[in-house]
């Protein structure tokens, strides 16, 4: 039986909320290997909010990345799937690095349901590697070569006047 987790879950382990939350549910978990992640195109979704009333079809197609923001933090989820931290003002803050042999080979409409496929490829210290797909009813949109995370303290990002006023 696999176990899904739901929006709590997701807001319990990485920082992304609102608008900008781009993945709904978890299944299919297997820590330090690959999980599965879902995320339902609405057409209430702000990036539609410009369409006006005569708006084509076509206009409706989902932001390849938007798409690709969704796979990320499912890649993220994946990576710190043990160890969650959902703020990013304090302890190991996720850093997207490079995103390579990206794949666009379709797109995704209100009504779709991306299926996003995350593999952890490697992992390296605080470093992860991953990559995989996304699908819409079994129809690959996005495929994803080599996807870099890495934690950092966030005292070692803030300017050195900030680093003072956390340490007291």
């Amino acid at each position: 039986m696999t176990t899904t987790y739901g929006v709590d879950r997701v807001k319990a382990t990485i920082p992304h909320r609102g608008e900008i939350l781009l993945v709904d549910r978890v299944a299919d978990v297997r820590p330090g290997e690959s999980l599965t992640t879902y995320k339902a195109v609405s057409g209430n979704e702000p990036c539609y909010a410009p369409l006006g009333q005569d708006a084509a079809a076509e206009d409706y197609a989902y932001p390849v990345s938007l798409v690709i923001e969704s796979w990320a933090q499912s890649a993220v989820l994946l990576s710190v799937w043990e160890n969650p931290n959902p703020d990013v003002l304090a302890g190991k803050v996720e850093l997207a690095g490079a995103i390579n042999q990206v794949e666009i080979g379709g797109r995704a409409r209100p009504g779709d349901v991306l299926e996003h496929r995350v593999r952890l490829v490697r992992s390296v210290d605080e470093t992860a590697i991953l990559a995989g797909e996304t699908l819409v009813d079994g129809r690959e949109v996005l495929r994803v070569g080599t996807f870099v995370v890495t934690l950092r303290d966030v005292t070692e990002l803030l300017p050195a006047p900030d680093r003072a006023l956390l340490s007291v």
